[in-house]
């Protein structure tokens, strides 16, 4: 086993439900210096509408985290040898000021970029992707390949409200953070507030794969078009978890009906390997209306999987360097 970088605890040797929650099990750790991957919580539910309580998302995802070993079953990734990764606990939020929840979740994300890690954030609601993106995509516009039941690209609620969960995308367009022509929606699904409802996204350039094409077209051609879209450049990938069945998924804001299989999430993330990934986040975990951990167990589940393909990218990356 190697020394080099920081290491689970090993569940042989401490029980699953002894010690601190941490993710994975990692280390937790002041500072991003140093590491390949920051794990970093976002316990903030500021822009929810309806259903709060992702705020608890991080706390009981690091839970249910315990549950995850070394080494991924099929690719055989074993994240922890490849790439330096620890729990950087939690950014500030503050949960009665939006526009001050903003900046402090950007701030803390931008001292994580600044140090040179990858983040992978756990929130949250979708909100939360919008000032993590401020940090990740300072430098140059990101594309994203993004998991949902929604497409998160209305333009106001409730009397011209700009920040909510619903208008994320919408944001990150206008301030140039997120480039809408390498953007791809998969898994969207669900009655819309209009007939209309999507057309500026689709105006912008976004590429929207409803579920229902998403279902016929099967995992490996999706996304085929998905790495196609992303292309060779800064990719960031958002994970909402209601992008999955509520049957599998109950514990989140927004449930929708005729989502995908845990499976069939885990088997489109996986095959996201060679995307030029710069940041992750897996959004929208509510455990006040979860079933025994299920929906955490799920968000935790689709880390490992994000995790695994980001590490294996920072030790391509690592290896190319030194053959250069």
């Amino acid at each position: 086993m190697s020394s080099q970088f920081h290491q689970p605890v090993d569940a042989t040797e401490v029980p699953r439900f002894a010690g601190p929650a941490t993710f994975m099990r990692l280390p937790l750790v002041p500072t991003a210096d140093g590491l390949d991957i920051a794990l970093v919580g976002v316990p903030w539910d500021g822009g929810t509408t309806n259903r709060a309580g992702p705020r608890h998302g991080p706390r009981e995802i690091r839970n249910q985290s315990s549950l995850i070993r070394r080494v991924h079953h099929v690719s055989k990734i074993a994240p922890f040898e490849i790439a330096n990764i620890a729990d950087v606990g939690d950014v500030s939020v503050n949960p009665i000021d939006l526009m001050d929840g903003l900046k402090r979740i950007e701030d803390g994300m931008a001292a994580i970029v600044a140090a040179g890690a990858l983040p992978l954030t756990a929130g949250g609601d979708h909100l939360t992707t919008l000032p993590v993106m401020r940090a990740v995509a300072r430098q140059r516009p990101v594309g994203m390949i993004h998991f949902d039941a929604h497409s998160d690209t209305n333009d106001s609620y409730f009397g011209g409200n700009l920040y909510t969960h619903g208008t994320p995308f919408r944001r990150a367009i206008e301030e140039g953070l997120l480039d809408p022509k390498r953007t791809v929606q998969i898994g969207i699904r669900g009655s819309n507030f209009s007939a209309d409802e999507h057309d500026w996204a689709k105006a912008q350039g976004i590429r929207i794969i409803y579920m229902e094409e998403a279902t016929r077209r099967g995992a490996d051609d999706v996304m085929a078009e998905a790495r196609e879209i992303a292309g060779d450049g800064a990719t960031y990938v958002s994970f909402d978890i209601d992008c999955i069945d509520p049957s599998m998924a109950p514990g989140t804001g927004t449930p929708e009906l005729g989502g995908f299989l845990t499976r069939e999430a885990q088997a489109m993330v996986r095959l996201l390997e060679g995307v030029n990934v710069v940041g992750a986040d897996v959004v929208e975990v509510a455990p006040p209306f979860d079933l025994n951990g299920m929906t955490a167990l799920a968000g935790a589940t689709m880390m490992f999987e994000l995790l695994c393909i980001m590490a294996k990218s920072v030790a391509d990356r690592r290896k190319q360097k030194k053959v250069s």
